[in-house]
């Protein structure tokens, strides 16, 4: 059974999708860690839970509801959480065929795959800082790029569920590097990683195949999350296990830029 006492939290969002679970029961496979799976549907997350609960060391296992693309939503379930958290893995995301809005408004993807990283990172700091030493791992990906900072919602550009993902997985990188630097004083470190390339409902909406298994898929995220390497390190983007250059973190500028516009929702 869980100690509450000496446990470590962490917290997985997409926890129901191929990548998420496979995550989720990593870390819970680790000795010592509790894990709370977030997801949005309640009967694929009930399915999700069982299965990392299987895989679990003893620790506890329990599950959460949020639609992490409605900043209202991620501070409800910031609002109601008890007790500390010491590991955060933003891993929700998704890639819609045609262009959606969430009811306030905001194009789907840019409010799942980028804002609700941020918001999650706002909504839990001061709980990551209380229980430092902490960290944050930021699902990403190596298919980055196209970021438009003044188009971001494709208001403008004629969307695409390709190029929609791209820009938000650079958005996702860079956002890591800035937060990285928000909390260096705090004990809680931030890192990006591609996870394995899994067959998945994502993958199949943007018409990608997969050649590795959920746990290959899992296994950088479950690294930086549990491993000392996830500790010593923080604002850097990883790929198969191993430290990547990433040059969107490195446009200091641009960085900057994003995380204004974030704030700015």
């Amino acid at each position: 059974m869980s100690n509450r006492e000496t446990s470590r939290v962490a917290l997985v969002t997409g926890a129901n999708g191929a990548i998420g679970t496979a995550i989720a029961a990593g870390i819970a496979a680790a000795p010592g860690f509790d894990v709370v799976l977030v997801c949005r549907d309640a009967s694929r997350g009930e399915r999700a839970r069982k299965a990392v609960e299987r895989a679990s060391a003893g620790g506890a296992v329990r599950l959460e509801l949020a639609d992490l693309g409605r900043r209202a939503a991620v501070e409800a379930l910031a609002e109601r959480w008890e007790g500390p958290l010491h590991v955060l893995v933003n891993n929700a995301a998704l890639a819609p065929p045609r262009r959606e809005e969430t009811p306030e408004g905001i194009e789907l993807q840019w409010a799942v795959n980028v804002l609700g990283y941020h918001w999650m990172m706002q909504a839990f700091r001061a709980m990551l800082e209380a229980a430092a030493p902490a960290r944050i791992v930021n699902v990403c990906s190596y298919w980055a790029g196209g970021l438009d900072l003044d188009d971001p919602e494709f208001k403008r550009r004629p969307y695409d569920n390709d190029s929609a993902y791209r820009q938000s997985k650079q958005a996702g990188r860079m956002l890591s590097a800035a937060w990285a630097e928000k909390l260096s004083a705090a004990g809680v470190t931030v890192n990006a990683c591609h996870p394995g390339d899994v067959v998945s409902r994502l993958s199949t909406d943007l018409g990608f195949g997969g050649y590795d298994t959920p746990e290959q898929g899992a296994a950088t995220p479950v690294m930086l999350a549990t491993q000392p390497v996830g500790a010593e390190n923080t604002g850097k983007y990883f790929e198969h296990q191993r430290e990547h250059t990433c040059r969107f973190s490195a446009d200091r500028a641009a960085v900057a830029r994003l995380l204004r516009l974030c704030e700015s929702y």
